[in-house]
C-alpha cells in the first residue's frame, strides 16, 4: 500500500553492514554486505576490523538496497538504525550514517533496539505478530528469553545467558574440533552424520536448583569446558576423536536447553506463541526440536527464513515501519549509541 510507511533501515552491530527497505509490513530490499572472511583468519570478529569494512561498504549496501528496491531516496518517510547493543565502532558507524542520511533527507530518524529489531523481522515474513508473544533470541553475543505484549514498546526479559551465549559456545566449540569460523553452520553439517546421543553432555541450570534461581537464564560456558575436555582427553590417550559424534551430542545439550526453557515459558505466561530469532535460528536441529515440542505443547513455532535471522538491515527497518505505524516518537537526532543497551529499551 502507497499510504504505509517506506523506511530503510541499517544494521552495523558487528561483522555485517546490513541496509533493509521495508514498506508497512512488506520486505522490498535486503541488502548485506559481511566481513566474516576478513575475521576467518583470527577465529573471531576483530572489532577494528568490522569498523573499517562497515566504512567501505555503507554506501555500496545503499545504493545496492534501494535499487533492489526500485526506490529513491527521497521517497523514504524515516531511516531506522541500530543504536546499540553491539561493538561499540561498529555502531558508531551505522548510527552515523542514518544521522547524515536523516539531516540530508529531513526525514525522522529511529535509533532501536538490534535484539527487538531480531523480533520484528518474523513481521514480513508471517505477518502481524500476536501480542503477547514469547522471543527466543541466540546468536553470538546474545541467548535471550523475552516476552513481547508489544514489540514498538514493550518488551520483558524473562532470562539471558549468565556466560557464553550459545553462539558464542558454538564457535569455540568448532576451534576445538578444528572446524573454521564461525562455528555454528559447520557443527551443523558435521553433526547430521553424528550421533546426538553418543557422549552426555551436561545441561546448564536445568538442575531443579537451578530452575528455582535461574528459571528462564541459560549458561553455556560449563558446556563448552566439558566438550574441550572430552576431547583432550581423548587426544591425550592417543584416540581418535569422533567429531560427528562430538558436534552432534555438543548441538544437541544446547537446542535441548534452549528449547525446554522456551516452552516452559510460554506455558507459565499462557502465551500460544513462539518466535525464534538471531543466527542461531538458522541451526536444524534448533528449528526441528523446538518445531516437535512446541506441536507437544500446543504452542504455534513462528521462525523466519535462515537469512532473516542472521544479522540484517530488514530486521532494523521492519521494527523502524512499526515505530512509524504505530505513532511512536522519533529518537533525538544527537542519538547515542549504547553497546550495552538493555533490551527492554525497544527506542533510544
Amino acid at each position: 500500500m502507497a499510504d504505509e510507511p517506506l523506511v530503510l533501515g541499517i544494521e552495523t552491530s558487528c561483522d555485517e553492514t546490513g541496509v533493509g527497505i521495508v514498506r508497512g509490513q512488506t520486505l522490498l530490499a535486503d541488502a548485506v554486505a559481511s566481513s566474516v572472511d576478513e575475521h576467518a583468519r583470527f577465529g573471531g570478529v576483530v572489532p577494528e576490523v568490522a569498523s573499517r569494512a562497515h566504512l567501505e561498504e555503507m554506501v555500496p549496501t545503499i545504493d545496492r538496497a534501494c535499487h533492489e528496491a526500485g526506490v529513491a531516496l527521497r521517497d523514504l518517510d524515516a531511516i531506522a538504525v541500530t543504536a546499540g547493543p553491539g561493538l561499540a565502532g561498529s555502531l558508531l558507524v551505522g548510527v552515523a550514517a542514518a544521522k547524515a542520511l536523516a539531516v540530508a533527507l529531513g526525514k525522522p530518524i529511529y535509533g532501536v533496539n538490534h535484539l527487538a529489531s531480531h523480533v520484528a523481522v518474523d513481521i514480513v515474513e508471517h505477518g502481524p505478530l500476536p501480542e503477547p508473544a514469547m522471543a527466543l533470541l541466540v546468536s553470538g553475543g546474545h541467548s535471550s528469553l523475552l516476552l513481547v505484549p508489544d514489540v514498538t514498546d514493550d518488551v520483558r526479559s524473562l532470562g539471558s545467558t549468565m556466560d557464553d551465549a550459545a553462539g558464542e559456545a558454538f564457535d569455540k566449540v568448532a576451534r576445538v574440533l578444528g572446524l573454521p569460523f564461525p562455528g555454528g553452520p559447520h557443527i551443523d553439517r558435521v553433526a547430521r552424520d553424528g550421533d546426538t546421543v553418543a557422549i552426555d553432555f551436561p545441561r546448564g541450570l536445568t538442575s531443579r536448583r537451578d530452575l528455582e534461581r535461574h528459571r528462564f537464564d541459560f549458561s553455556f560456558s560449563g558446556l563448552k569446558t566439558a566438550v574441550a575436555r572430552w576431547v583432550e582427553s581423548r587426544q591425550r590417550s592417543g584416540e581418535p576423536v569422533p567429531v560427528a559424534d562430538v558436534a552432534a551430542s555438543f548441538q544437541e545439550a544446547v537446542v535441548d536447553v534452549l528449547t525446554r526453557k522456551a516452552v516452559l515459558a510460554c506455558r507459565e505466561h499462557d502465551v500460544e506463541h513462539l518466535l525464534i530469532g538471531g543466527g542461531v535460528a538458522a541451526n536444524t536441529r534448533l528449528r526441528a526440536l523446538a518445531e516437535e515440542r512446541c506441536v507437544k505443547a500446543g504452542v504455534m513455532l513462528r521462525v523466519p527464513r535462515p537469512g532473516l535471522c542472521t544479522d540484517n538491515g530488514a530486521m532494523v527497518a521492519a521494527l523502524g515501519a512499526q515505530l512509524v505505524s504505530r505513532g511512536r516518537e522519533p529518537s533525538d537526532l544527537g542519538l547515542p549509541t549504547d553497546s550495552s543497551m538493555p533490551v527492554t529499551t525497544v527506542l533510544a
